[in-house]
């Protein structure tokens, strides 16, 4: 009997179901596994919780620098694993950690089938999709950017954290 497969999704606002679709695809396909994942800025969830501390993890490019704000040790490569934790850099690297989990769950035949069964074969149209091809002007420009927008709210979540972990531990119920 194969086992069942649960994935678990955490929706949160701004994210679109191309955060969700590579690596549902993938995964609809496997019997059951147990990993902590994230892909994108979804390591900032992981990281707030304090799942990362320590841990070699990624996100998207433009915000990778502020993942050692919460305690991961930022990696900048697409997949990156860390004992059971596994994550992704930007939305499209999904479909490549989905593979890399499958391969891990159910061995790399079975991953290489499914990636010929969905046909993963990229070829985009530019060559602009990470920062070793992009021009230094822009990449610049969308680092400010999303530090400005992003820095803050990564502090606060650090602060939050920080104070919650600080608090005594309830004594238990006697």
């Amino acid at each position: 009997m194969t086992p069942s497969l649960r994935v678990v999704a955490l929706l949160l606002p701004d994210c679109t179901q191309l955060d969700l679709t590579g690596p549902a695809q993938v995964f609809a396909r496997l019997p059951g596994a147990r990993w902590v994942t994230s892909v994108c800025t979804g390591s900032f969830l992981l990281a707030a919780a304090g799942l990362l501390d320590g841990r070699r993890a990624t996100t998207h490019w433009a915000s990778l620098p502020l993942l050692a704000e919460l305690g991961a040790v930022p990696v900048a490569e697409r997949v990156v694993v860390d004992g059971n934790r596994v994550t992704g850099a930007g939305v499209t690297s999904g479909i490549d950690f989905a593979f890399e989990l499958a391969a891990r769950a159910v061995g790399e035949d079975v991953a290489r089938r499914l990636q010929l069964l969905l046909e993963y074969d990229p070829q985009p149209p530019f060559d602009a999709g990470s920062p070793a091809a992009a021009d230094p002007a822009t990449i610049s420009a969308i680092r400010a950017t999303v530090r400005d927008a992003r820095l803050p709210r990564v502090r606060a979540a650090a602060t939050r954290r920080d104070a919650a972990l600080a608090e005594p531990e309830p004594r238990a119920a006697r």
